[in-house]
C-alpha cells in the first residue's frame, strides 16, 4: 500500500513539474515579442547603424524574419561574445544570434539551430610581418575576442603561440597594428573589414584555422523554439530570403564580396 502511494505520489509530482516548467515559445507567443541578442559591435552581423542609433546587421534580418513567421515583433538586444550563452541561460534572451559557432562543449550548455552559414576562421598579419604560415607563430602573440571561436582555434593550432585576447574586435584589431599582436584570429568575414581598414597593409594567411556552423542559440531542451527557428531557417533558405541577406550585408555590392558557398545545413551534420 504504502509502495502503490509512493509511487502515485511521485507520478503526480513529475507531471506537476512539467507541467509547471515554461514552454519558452508559449511564452514568446503570450508576450507577443522575440527577444533576440545579437553582437552590438560586430558590422555587418550586428552593430548600431549612426543614422538611426539602431541596432542592425546580418543577424538582426534573420532574427526579425523568425519573428514575423511566429506572428510577434522583435526585440534586439545587444549583447558581448562572452555574455551570448549566459543571456541565454538567464532568460535576459530568447534566442541568440550572434556570430555563435557550433562546438560540441557549447552543445553541453544550449541547443543549437540549423547552421545558417559557414565562415571560415582565419588569421589576419600585417604584410611586413614575414609570416606566412601558421607554424610561424611559434613563439609569437596572436590576438582574439575573449570567448570566441576564433580563440579556440588559435590556441588548438597555432602551436607555441602566445594567444591574448580582447573584450571586441577592435581591440583585438588594435592590437595587431600596434605590434602587440603578430596576427589576428577572426572569421574572414567580420575580419575583411579591418584589414579594407588597415589601406593594404594587411592580408589574411592561405591557411584556414576552421570552417565553422554559425547557428541560432536556444536554451538547451526547448524543443519547440528551436523546432520553429529551423522550420523559418529552411523556409527562408527555400523561397531565397536566406540569399538576399547575405547579399545585402556580404554580396557583391558591398565590400566584403563574399560568395555564399553554403546552405542551410542540418546541425546533425557536424555532431
Amino acid at each position: 500500500m504504502f509502495k502503490t502511494s509512493f509511487l502515485t505520489a511521485c507520478l503526480v509530482s513529475a507531471s506537476a513539474m512539467h507541467l509547471a516548467r515554461a514552454d519558452q515559445l508559449q511564452d514568446i507567443k503570450t508576450k507577443k515579442t522575440l527577444v533576440c541578442g545579437v553582437l552590438g559591435d560586430s558590422v555587418p552581423l550586428g552593430y548600431q547603424d549612426p543614422a538611426t542609433r539602431k541596432t542592425v546587421g546580418l543577424d538582426v534580418d534573420v532574427c526579425t524574419d523568425i519573428a514575423k513567421d511566429l506572428g510577434v515583433s522583435v526585440e534586439i538586444v545587444p549583447v558581448s561574445v562572452d555574455a551570448r550563452i549566459p543571456a541565454l541561460q538567464t532568460g535576459r534572451v530568447d534566442i541568440v544570434a550572434a556570430a555563435l559557432g557550433y562546438t560540441k562543449e557549447r552543445a553541453k550548455q544550449i541547443d543549437f539551430s540549423s547552421a545558417y552559414y559557414q565562415t571560415p576562421i582565419t588569421v589576419l598579419v600585417q604584410n611586413n610581418s614575414g609570416i606566412e604560415k601558421f607554424a610561424q607563430f611559434a613563439g609569437k602573440q596572436v590576438s582574439a575576442i575573449r570567448g570566441s571561436t576564433p580563440e579556440l582555434y588559435a590556441r588548438q593550432q597555432l602551436i607555441g603561440a602566445n594567444v591574448v585576447t580582447f573584450d571586441d574586435a577592435p581591440s583585438a584589431f588594435m592590437a595587431l597594428m600596434q605590434n602587440k599582436a603578430q596576427g589576428m584570429a577572426m572569421s574572414e568575414p567580420a575580419a575583411v573589414r579591418f584589414r579594407n581598414r588597415s589601406k593594404g597593409k594587411t592580408h589574411f594567411l592561405e591557411e584556414t584555422l576552421h570552417y565553422e556552423p554559425e547557428c541560432i542559440g536556444v536554451k538547451k531542451g526547448e524543443t519547440a523554439l528551436l523546432d520553429a527557428v529551423n522550420k523559418t531557417l529552411d523556409k527562408m533558405e527555400r523561397n531565397g530570403r536566406m540569399q538576399a541577406i547575405w547579399d545585402k550585408w556580404y554580396g557583391p555590392s558591398t565590400e566584403y564580396n563574399m560568395v555564399r558557398a553554403k546552405k542551410v545545413t542540418p546541425i546533425a551534420d557536424f555532431q
